[in-house]
């Protein structure tokens, strides 16, 4: 939620610049600000010069590029994440009627894009549309890629542990002959082949706390996320070691039932053994008794 603050003066902007929330006469004069194109950009924003024609935009992101210009020019203080705050107070205080040129627009634009998109793959070949497969996909894998590094930070994973090199490297980086960050990490990788080997075992220490660190932390992180539910994030070797670990528990859970059961069954055969050797002294003693 934005603070109120922000709210308020994105009321003050909306009802000086745009008056929107008050008149709906208003969206006339906000759209005659800019040139029709942003309403209804037609292939400008559907289509390149080379390669496949852009997907069209949404009704909301035209709102967005006619206002967003008008916004910066009449408050050119105000940063970019609150413009576009603004913009979608504006949206969302708009009347059907008054969304209805640039989600049409929108509609017409996506099915030019269809007509756009098939003339544009009936001109390639089947290689250079493989070959345009293969890239998108890399392109997703990239930015799920980028998407989990973001999340895991986020989530507070902990930093890998450095090596003994990467040590020396960060502590004498800086006073580095070279020009360039290339430079240096070959000046260091020389300068660390010439360190005496008591010195460099400073290094190695210094990189086997380093990996205890690591471990520590990564298993109270682990722990935590089992904690919430996100299993999906845990190492597979600690998935491994957490399912031997359950097994020899269950194992161990199993055998001992099965020594209790042993001995609760060793227990009542002596004591029907025992119940069996009363009754036979009893008849014995009736016997001895009677005659």
């Amino acid at each position: 939620m934005a603070p109120s603050s922000l709210v308020t003066a994105g009321v003050r902007w909306i009802a000086r610049s745009f008056s929107l929330l008050s008149s709906s006469g208003s969206l006339a004069r906000c759209t005659s600000v800019l040139p029709a194109s942003y309403i209804n950009p037609g292939r400008s924003l559907t289509s390149q010069a080379s390669g496949p024609p852009k997907k069209p935009l949404n009704g909301y992101l035209r709102y967005v590029m006619q206002q967003q210009p008008v916004i910066t020019r009449h408050n050119p203080e105000i940063k970019s994440v609150d413009i576009i705050r603004t913009i979608a107070q504006q949206w969302r205080a708009m009347e059907q009627e008054q969304k209805q040129p640039f989600e049409e627009a929108s509609v017409r634009d996506r099915e030019q894009f269809k007509v756009d998109l098939q003339r544009y793959k009936a001109q390639q070949s089947p290689a250079h549309l493989q070959q345009q497969v293969l890239e998108k996909r890399e392109r997703m894998a990239k930015r799920k890629a980028i998407r989990k590094k973001r999340e895991l930070t986020n989530l507070g994973k902990p930093k890998r542990p450095r090596s003994s090199f990467n040590i020396f490297m960060s502590e004498h980086f800086v006073e580095a002959s070279g020009a360039t960050t290339q430079a240096k990490m070959m000046t260091l990788l020389e300068d660390w082949r010439n360190v005496l080997s008591q010195q460099k075992q400073v290094y190695t220490q210094l990189a086997e706390d380093d990996q205890i660190r690591y471990k520590n932390e990564m298993k109270s992180w682990e722990d935590h996320m089992i904690e919430i539910g996100r299993d999906d994030l845990i190492r597979e070797q600690t998935l491994s070691a957490n399912r031997k670990t359950a097994a020899k528990t269950l194992g161990a859970k199993t055998e001992a039932k099965k020594t209790k059961a042993k001995v609760a069954a060793k227990a009542k055969t002596t004591r029907k053994t025992a119940k069996s050797d009363v009754v036979k002294l009893e008849r014995t003693t009736k016997t001895c008794s009677s005659t």
